[in-house]
């Protein structure tokens, strides 16, 4: 499976990609909002071993795609939607991306995409998201995708010395369809 935006492709991951996710998850950055204090070779060839195993599940509920800059094919992050089972209505989607592509908007245009195949081919009603509330730039992309912020749920996550706020983003189908219907209807600028 593939899906292509105007400067990604993101395609199923595989098992060889690990090289490039060791790279990006060993970063201080990259490590600020997770429980883990570092990662290990072994740590990430199990993640992407799992992650690259989602596409032979049948029926599928779980589509998590590398996310590689079409210009040069170097992945640079992954993101997906996830469904709880194959039958539900509801998905989550998650994105991570190496630090040293922040701030250009990859993160946002990736989202984007699998949020339109998880309402356009996957037929949900709903697909939520959560973030470390001090995220600052992972609340952005969520807002950019047109989310509410539904909850803002205070110390609810414990890892590194400390409790952590989370907030609780979603947008229903309804919603994401009047979104697409005013970008189609406005006119573009010369």
């Amino acid at each position: 499976m593939q899906l292509m935006t105007e400067r990604l492709l993101l395609r199923e991951l595989e098992e060889d990609d690990w090289p490039a996710v060791l790279a990006y998850q060993s970063d201080p950055q990259y490590l600020r909002y997770y429980a883990w204090e570092e990662r290990t070779e072994e740590d990430v060839r199990e993640f992407v071993r799992m992650l690259a195993g989602l596409k032979r599940e049948e029926p599928r509920a779980k589509f998590q795609l590398a996310v590689t800059l079409r210009a040069d094919g170097r992945l640079i992050g992954n993101c997906g939607v996830r469904k709880r089972s194959p039958e539900a209505r509801e998905a989550d989607i998650g994105y991570e991306l190496d630090p040293r592509h922040w701030g250009r908007g990859y993160a946002t245009e990736a989202a984007r995409a699998v949020v339109r195949f998880g309402f356009e081919e996957l037929g949900v009603h709903r697909i939520w998201a959560h973030c470390i509330a001090d995220n600052a730039g992972s609340a952005r992309v969520l807002e950019k995708l047109g989310m509410r912020r539904e909850a803002h749920l205070r110390e609810n996550e414990y890892f590194k010395g400390r409790w952590w706020d989370t907030l609780l983003y979603a947008i229903l189908e309804d919603e994401w369809r009047v979104q697409q219907s005013a970008t189609t209807a406005m006119p573009r600028s010369a």
